[in-house]
């Protein structure tokens, strides 16, 4: 066993596993620009959707995706729905004539309780 040495590797510095066979999925480069004048590169694969906007990896500022020609793609506005709010939902069920009325009964019952407590403690 003396004359024969053991060798070894480097754990964690080499691969043994190879990249024969290997068939890798297709790629789209798509170009961003900042409002600076710096342009970025992002890999994204064939079929994602490729977002209008960008952050840059090194500046941290936001970049607009670029034509082919290297114009500026025009962004779509879209429309935002306000939230609805509580009263919103409220007025779908109930008209505003009912919700006073139910108000009036509540406030009704309110008084009549408070009152009833009052001569009790008394």
């Amino acid at each position: 066993m003396a004359d024969r040495s053991l060798r070894g590797m480097r754990l964690g510095s080499q691969s043994l596993q190879s990249e024969e066979g290997v068939v890798f999925s297709g790629r789209t480069i798509a170009r961003y620009q900042a409002d600076d004048g710096t342009t970025f590169e992002v890999p994204f694969a064939e079929d994602a959707e490729i977002p209008e906007t960008w952050t840059s990896p090194k500046s941290g500022k936001d970049g607009v995706l670029l034509e082919a020609d290297g114009s500026r793609v025009v962004q779509e506005q879209t429309e935002t729905k306000a939230p609805r709010t509580h009263w919103d939902m409220l007025l779908e069920r109930r008209t505003r004539a009912e919700l006073e009325e139910l108000l009036e009964e509540r406030l009704q019952y309110l008084r009549a309780r408070r009152g009833k407590k009052q001569t009790i403690a008394s």
